[in-house]
């Protein structure tokens, strides 16, 4: 097994082809992004930019690592892995990308439990510059890129899989970078994750959605499972790094949070919906 970083990386401004020439990528017509002396590099133009210092602040990342570390989600990373590493897998090389890979830590987990007969070229892409800092200080294989899923940097048709974990997928660009063939493995919340928590900071709890039943265009959906399991934080800090690193830091008011931070310790449900979904 060799793990590797994703070379097949595209210009964001023009989308063709990145070359690394001494410490920069660079296309044909001179564009040029240098790499970070962490080993990452940006390909968020700032016309592309939403706010000044978009995703995760540099707080929220090392909330999630902490938390990620101590195992608590160790469950789903043996999912993902189950899911990308299947029954059938036959290939002995993929190219990955984890499309708002955080601070890297599934990426990783997926790298650990890979077969020994299996190369893998990995990419982890995400918004914040701080979480992809975050990740390419931890793990140098990998390819780290700051950028965003509406304009993912790679060239068409080069990814054999991609992992959108809580995350925000755009399946036109999604179906763009697959190989014909390809899978998308996503996870995402379920009616009753972190229920327990959320009772505790909104005054009452938002009607589900609906599961998404219809595929988008071009997609197959292989196989749906529930991971759903009772999760004990132990004490005060982890219960904050859990809130940190989830949209409820930002959508509960102070008092909701006030609330949050008395409790000593707090059981709640995880409970998430995991997808394969391949390219037509």
């Amino acid at each position: 097994m060799t793990i590797s970083p994703f070379e097949a990386l595209a210009c964001p401004l023009d989308g063709s082809a990145l070359r690394i020439t001494d410490r920069s990528w660079r296309c044909a017509d001179g564009h040029s992004f240098d790499i970070a002396r962490q080993g990452y590099v940006h390909l968020l133009p700032v016309q592309n930019k939403r706010s000044k210092d978009p995703g995760d602040n540099k707080q929220m990342v090392a909330a999630r690592q902490r938390f990620l570390s101590s195992g608590f989600y160790q469950p789903l990373a043996d999912a993902i892995n189950r899911a990308v590493f299947h029954e059938e897998f036959s290939e002995s090389s993929i190219n990955c990308l984890d499309a708002g890979c955080g601070e890297g830590y599934y990426l990783r987990q997926l790298a650990h439990s890979a077969p020994e007969t299996v190369d893998l070229a990995l990419v982890g892409l995400d918004i914040s510059k701080w979480a992809i800092l975050s990740a390419a200080k931890q793990d140098k294989s990998p390819a780290w890129v700051v950028g965003s899923n509406a304009n993912l940097p790679a060239m068409p048709e080069t990814l054999d899989r991609i992992l959108c974990l809580f995350g925000f997928p755009v399946y036109p660009e999604f179906a763009r970078v697959l190989k014909s063939g390809g899978e998308i493995v996503q996870m995402d919340a379920g009616v009753d994750h972190l229920r327990e928590l959320r009772e505790i900071i909104y005054p009452e709890l938002r009607a589900p959605r609906p599961d998404q039943k219809v595929m988008p265009d071009g997609f197959t959906n292989l196989d749906t499972s529930v991971i759903r399991y009772a999760l004990t934080l132990p004490d005060k800090d982890s219960i904050a790094d859990l809130l940190a690193m989830t949209p409820h830091l930002y959508r509960a008011n102070a008092e909701g949070l006030a609330r949050a931070a008395q409790i000593e310790s707090l059981t709640v449900t995880v409970d998430v919906i995991l997808r394969r979904i391949k390219k037509n």
